[in-house]
């Protein structure tokens, strides 16, 4: 394996060690503080820590920035792959100036989302942060099997990554409604980005199995996929 490879693999490395567990705490944690919840309500003395509350929006807040963090390297890895390969800067260095001036316009957006608490501000740098993250993902190359959008690791990734910096934007909102109906939003666009994170899993699975180390790109790259043959030796 080269440098290259290395590299390639620090997406998937960072999802397996800090992602994925950081799901599984903060599962835990939702799931006791709702129970706590219901215990309190019907009038029960709850065995589970009032903290527990806290802690799970401590945990989610950093699962969130955890997922737009391995989201934006790994586009991160791929754009500036491709840049160096085709040699955009003496073609386009315009086009370079602008990918990097994105990348820090996103990461300052999502650093001023954590420290924003206004609605109004709260919601203007989720939107840039998104907007940050789509734009990005648009740039060449990035594998977006747009043929196969129902499951591409891409789509999916970027869908989990609106719904974790939408989380973001709304966490100040369900504190402060009695109504609970951020509450249900909440849970509902979670419980979806659960099911995202679990194709997730399987996507970059498949996609570790598809992409070859940098010195056997021009052997696969050479075969026919359609009808699954490669050139003889």
């Amino acid at each position: 394996m080269e440098l290259k490879d290395f590299l390639a693999l620090l997406h998937p490395i960072l999802a397996v060690a800090i992602v994925f567990p950081m799901l599984g705490v903060v599962l835990n944690m939702a799931w006791q503080t709702m129970q706590r919840r219901k215990q309190v309500a019907s009038g029960d003395k709850s065995k589970i820590p009032p903290a527990v509350g806290s802690e799970h929006l401590k945990a989610g807040r950093i699962l969130s920035g955890s997922v737009v963090g391995v989201t934006l390297l790994g586009l991160g890895y791929a754009i500036f792959e491709h840049i160096l390969t085709e040699q955009i800067w003496s073609k386009n260095s315009f086009q370079v100036v602008f990918i990097v001036l994105m990348f820090v316009a996103t990461v300052a957006s999502l650093v001023m989302l954590y420290r924003a608490e206004p609605a109004l501000w709260r919601g203007i740098f989720a939107t840039l942060t998104g907007a940050g993250l789509v734009i990005l993902g648009t740039q060449d190359g990035v594998y977006r099997r747009t043929n196969e959008w129902y499951w591409s690791h891409y789509y999916i990734g970027i869908a989990a990554a609106l719904l974790m910096v939408f989380s973001l934007a709304i966490v100040q909102d369900i504190y402060k409604d009695r109504s609970n109906r951020w509450r249900t939003v909440h849970v509902i666009l979670n419980s979806i980005a659960v099911l995202l994170f679990l194709g997730q899993g399987m996507t970059g699975t498949r996609d570790l199995l598809e992409i070859p180390l940098s010195w056997q790109k021009p052997y696969i790259y050479s075969c026919d996929f359609a009808n699954k043959t490669c050139p003889k030796p």
